[in-house]
């Protein structure tokens, strides 16, 4: 890639990425491993979508807001992520893969230091909430922005012109007088 107006701005977008990313991994990290003081804590729940079974029995009003909050907590990586990686043109289904995968990680990532905080136990439904959200938010915001943004380099790239080509030097000059040698 050429260095330039560009350039800058993939360095500034990446950068923005990456302190984002920091900023919300640290807020995760704080909301989901800090110690409770609970008299007593539920089991682990190591069965896939009991716990949401469990949610919706609780009433409409009161599911929405626990599996939102599963589904959000992490969602903002969908969108972080591949901001932090800069990248204009990729294929949307290996950005997707790669995004979710992170994502994944990171949830279990989250879900096995839980096991040594009091207070918290390990959920497998919160992994799956949170890497649904990831995927959700990569799918609903990445393709539109990629984009958005791939339009505007073009435009870009169409009216600024390159450096080389001044348009003050006009075209090269030909001497007609002079034959072709035999």
């Amino acid at each position: 890639m050429r260095q330039g107006s560009d350039g800058q701005t993939v360095i500034r977008f990446r950068a923005a990425g990456v302190s984002l990313l920091l900023a919300h991994l640290l807020l995760v990290g704080w909301l989901t491993l800090r110690p409770l003081d609970v008299p007593w804590t539920t089991a682990s729940n190591l069965q896939p979508l009991a716990g949401i079974r469990a949610d919706l029995s609780l009433g409409p009003v009161e599911a929405t807001r626990r599996i939102g909050e599963g589904l959000l907590l992490l969602a903002p990586l969908g969108v972080l992520l591949p901001m932090a990686g800069g990248r204009l043109t990729v294929s949307p289904w290996a950005s997707l893969a790669r995004t979710v995968a992170a994502g994944a990680l990171i949830s279990t990532t989250i879900e096995l230091a839980q096991t040594g905080v009091p207070g918290q136990v390990v959920d497998v439904d919160s992994l799956l909430l949170n890497t649904t959200g990831v995927a959700l938010a990569h799918l609903l915001v990445v393709p539109m922005c990629r984009a958005r943004l791939r339009r505007r380099k073009q435009g870009r790239a169409r009216v600024v012109p390159h450096p080389r080509d001044e348009a003050g030097q006009g075209a090269t000059p030909t001497i007609p007088r002079v034959g072709i040698a035999p």
